[in-house]
């Protein structure tokens, strides 16, 4: 399967809106990051998104996707799903309804942020997203392809991270819970929530997020959800040889 990183940035993105840093500033393009994301193309060309930030056009634009055949949800922050009016292009092409994979409080933050989709009322024809809303408890079915979901806590909020075979996504995550450590052994590739230096309530520092990618030990690790306190090339120069932040447009193969 190929990953592609859509975005890899936090919900400010960056550069970030009136911020004249270094980083916001900088013209080596690896530190341009928009809202997080991931593609997954499987071998047989089926197509899932993680997450779909406001950015989704813009992300399906620059790498030519034309085809979404599941959206997996991490959790139901506005960076995670404000793209969602964005698929009725997908459906448009499809002519199907797209499946929508979140736990309970994420189905229910889609439901009330796109409450004219699921109104009665609200004419059809064209003009809106044809989701299929389904609850996670537990494996995930897309086809022939089964993701594990992998609990993790961002702040108070208990949200999923995601496991393709030997490939594990774990974005805006603060704390992995004792019971789903195991469900990280034996990864190929582990990604990260690596907000920056300082400590942050919701999200792993960056050496937080070192100290997980050890216990976890991958055979390699990617930090994303990034803000511009982590220069691109700064911030790799110091980091372990089998970790690096990753950058929007970052292509990954893996079994």
């Amino acid at each position: 399967m190929k990953i592609t990183f859509l975005g890899t940035g936090t919900s400010h993105g960056v550069p970030m809106i009136g911020c004249d840093c270094a980083t916001c500033r900088s013209e080596d393009p690896r530190d341009s990051r928009l809202r997080t994301s991931i593609y997954v193309q499987m071998d047989d060309g089926t197509g899932i998104l993680v997450d779909a930030g406001p950015d989704l056009r813009q992300q399906a634009l620059r790498h030519n996707i034309r085809r979404v055949d599941a959206i997996l949800f991490t959790h139901g922050h506005a960076d995670h799903i404000l793209g969602l009016d964005e698929t009725r292009r997908f459906t448009g092409i499809s002519q199907q309804p797209l499946p929508c994979y979140g736990d309970e409080q994420t189905l229910s933050d889609i439901r009330k942020t796109f409450g004219y989709v699921f109104d009665p009322a609200t004419p059809r024809g064209g003009g809106l997203p044809e989701l299929d809303l389904r609850l996670v408890n537990g494996p995930i079915r897309v086809g022939r392809h089964e993701i594990t979901p992998i609990p993790v806590m961002h702040g108070q909020r208990p949200i999923l991270g995601l496991r393709f075979g030997s490939f594990a996504y774990l974005t805006d995550c603060s704390t992995i819970p004792d019971s789903s450590w195991p469900l990280l052994h034996n990864l190929n590739v582990v990604v990260l929530d690596a907000l920056r230096h300082r400590p942050h309530p919701t999200h792993f520092s960056l050496l937080e997020a070192t100290e997980a990618a050890r216990r976890i030990a991958a055979g390699r690790t990617y930090f994303t959800h990034m803000c511009h306190d982590l220069p691109h090339a700064g911030t790799n120069d110091a980091l372990p040889q089998d970790m690096a932040l990753a950058y929007d447009g970052l292509e990954l193969e893996c079994r």
